[in-house]
């Protein structure tokens, strides 16, 4: 096959394909190609673009501008980029998420191009995004359900060794019996709730990490929002603020939010009715500082040093007997590890205990 055949080939296949081929003359600041497959997504027709170049990047969702543009220097300073996803605005005013592939391309002259392909992941996105806040729903009926039926479950089991203490002088076989049957009921479903709890836990945690950009804020508003339909069972005055309007930071949506999760539920159990709940997102510049706050009552002194070990002694039921996973903390330390951000605390007994994240935000 000669070489002409070939490029006849490769010039069909960049003009049928769904995927947005570009190129970009750096020098220039002019594109060079585009495929059909760019009138299609972008709703635009090519030549408006090679005339007006600048119609690209005001197309650009607002929030996503500034990133693209650091990426786009990072790239002419030779770091690789494997994907960027981003949104656009269409000039019907909707919304469009977008996925580049680019490379940094130097011709044999010196003259730098920027190429590459664009996916439209739109639908995966508003799937992803669906997903994930029936996760956040279920998380929150998860801690709820295991608020509302491991604390009387607790109480039973508490009151049956009432019961057995002040029978127990009476010396009835048959009342002792129902005693140990009703307080061995409670003690094995509060297991079986901990036991779930913990494995659910456990098994999302340990798939593997995919990190992308996320902002921060619309995910912690959609766990409040879970919470808060339940807020006449855990009564607490649930508070988020942060400066700004978003925070973006390159995360596995799914394991880092388990983590604002688990955090949050913990702060439900061991804040009594009527406590303050406050989670709050700061920009530090570089990082993000996430920080989930209340006034219950407190981790003692003595556990501070374990908190995040495995297997630590500082695990405790909640106020109502809410269930513990033991290894709930040290899994959060990791995975906050496992992007590049630390996590610490500071608490006081019946004052109250403060959890911070701090996350590069790139």
């Amino acid at each position: 096959m000669n070489n002409r055949i070939q490029v006849d080939i490769l010039e069909k296949l960049i003009h049928q394909t769904n995927r947005i081929v570009f190129s970009f003359d750096v020098e220039a600041g002019a594109i060079t190609f585009l495929n059909k497959a760019f009138s299609y997504i972008w709703r635009r027709t090519p030549e408006s673009v090679y005339s007006n170049p600048a119609i690209v990047l005001n197309s650009v969702h607002p929030e996503d501008q500034e990133f693209l543009v650091n990426e786009f220097h990072e790239l002419l300073q030779g770091i690789i980029k494997n994907s960027l996803d981003f949104r656009i605005i269409l000039p019907d005013r909707s919304v469009k998420w977008l996925q580049l592939f680019p490379e940094l391309l130097v011709a044999g002259d010196g003259k730098r191009h920027i190429a590459g392909f664009l996916d439209d992941i739109t639908l995966s996105q508003e799937n992803s995004g669906t997903l994930e806040k029936y996760a956040a729903k279920k998380n929150s009926v998860l801690e709820i359900l295991s608020h509302d039926l491991a604390g009387p479950l607790a109480n039973i089991q508490a009151l049956a060794d009432v019961l057995a203490e002040s029978t127990g002088r009476y010396g009835n076989a048959e009342v002792s019996k129902v005693i140990r049957i009703i307080r061995e009921s409670s003690e094995r479903s509060v297991r079986l709730i901990r036991e779930f709890v913990q494995q659910e836990f456990l098994e999302s945690s340990h798939a593997g990490l995919q990190r992308r950009r996320v902002n921060l804020v619309s995910k912690i508003e959609n766990i409040i929002e879970q919470y808060k339909e339940g807020e006449d069972h855990i009564q607490k005055d649930i508070r988020f603020t942060y400066s700004g309007t978003s925070f973006y930071a390159f995360i596995d949506e799914n394991k880092f939010m388990q983590v604002i999760n688990n955090l949050f539920s913990n702060a439900i159990k061991f804040t009594p009715d009527n406590g303050v709940i406050e989670i709050n997102l700061r920009d530090e510049k570089d990082t993000i500082l996430v920080t989930v706050k209340d006034n219950g009552i407190g981790i003692p002194k003595h556990f501070h040093a374990e908190l995040f070990d495995k297997f630590t002694m500082a695990r405790r039921e909640g106020l109502r007997g809410e269930p513990s996973t033991g290894l709930g903390m040290s899994i959060i330390k990791t995975i906050v590890e496992w992007h590049n951000g630390r996590i610490w605390f500071e608490s006081k007994e019946n004052v109250g205990t403060t959890f911070f994240i701090e996350l590069p935000k790139d």
